[in-house]
């Protein structure tokens, strides 16, 4: 009885050793955005696996801030950032984007509400011991997002997301916009319209893009831009932290930085074909082999663009 005793005691002692050798994570959110954003947190792992859910599900992030959050091991979750928020007489916290409907800072398990966000999604140390994440515009756009992971020792370990403001040239059909008529969201075409051809509610695995789609997919062509967009969307890294910024500068792409499409890296970026002298926010982002083209208007209509070409 002592052996077996004994014996299980030593199985547990090197379950918990494994465990515990498989550190957390951390996620530092950062805001480059000209308002502040109040991020949201929702652990998909906390009902399903029990794992632990984050120490916070919603805060304020002012301009500049950054704010560093420690992820349990296997967790799996979204988070996305709430924008142009306020509270009312009553105390009732809200947000014109990404509002999660708990009526206060903290989401508290609400996931996004219609108009929804731009969403960063992962599933840490799965089975395989990778780490799955991908920026998401299935369920529409409000912020420019990136997502960088620092530090992975195997998998692809790309970075992902998207750094040009889709809501400046969102079709009309699917633009949102605040009481004072400022652009401040784009819908998806699921939610716009509710037709299982956008949706993919009907024969879902033979659903194709949509011109909709389209649009999200040409600007920002390593985020989700459709249900059924694994293939180019997906990414994967081990043993990594994750620094998840809300509307980088453009110059976060950068030499160092992996991406599917700059992978080989090696030389400093060089600019050519410049045609403006005084550059304009930019309207289009295309990422073509070892290029970046940027799309950039000249005008407040949009009629006129300029292209700029960075090669890596």
């Amino acid at each position: 009885m002592i052996r077996g005793n004994l014996l299980v005691g030593l199985i547990s002692f090197l379950l918990i050793v494994n465990v515990s050798a498989v550190s957390s994570a951390t996620f530092t959110m950062t805001n480059k955005c000209n308002l502040t954003v109040w991020p949201a947190i929702i652990s998909s792992s906390a009902t399903s696996t029990g794992i632990s859910p984050l120490n916070t599900t919603g805060f304020p992030l002012l301009k500049d801030e950054s704010r560093i959050l420690t992820v349990p091991s296997s967790w799996t979750g979204r988070l996305w950032g709430r924008t142009h928020c306020s509270s009312d007489s009553t105390g009732n916290f809200s947000c014109i984007s990404g509002d999660c409907g708990s009526g206060k800072v903290e989401c508290s398990g609400r996931g996004a509400t219609p108009p929804l966000a731009t969403l960063a999604e992962f599933s840490l140390n799965v089975p395989s011991g990778l780490d799955f994440y991908d920026v998401s515009f299935v369920n529409g756009f409000n912020l420019p997002m990136l997502v960088v992971p620092k530090g992975g020792k195997s998998g692809n370990c790309s970075t992902t997301g998207c750094v040009v403001n889709l809501t400046e040239v969102c079709p009309n059909d699917l633009k949102v916009t605040s009481q004072d008529g400022s652009k401040v969201a784009c819908k998806s075409a699921c939610q716009a319209f509710g037709d299982p051809q956008y949706c993919c509610t009907r024969n879902r695995n033979s659903c194709k893009p949509s011109i909709y789609s389209e649009f999200f997919k040409k600007s920002c062509p390593r985020a989700y831009s459709y249900a059924l967009d694994d293939s180019t969307s997906t990414f994967s890294c081990a043993s990594a932290n994750y620094v998840i910024t809300f509307c980088p500068p453009l110059s976060t792409i950068k030499r160092g930085t992996k991406t599917p499409e700059t992978a080989s890296g090696g030389k400093s970026p060089e600019v050519v074909g410049v045609s403006s002298s005084s550059p304009q926010p930019v309207s289009w982002v295309q990422f073509l082999g070892g290029a970046v083209s940027l799309y950039i208007s000249t005008s407040s209509s949009g009629s006129s663009l300029w292209r700029i070409i960075i090669l890596f």
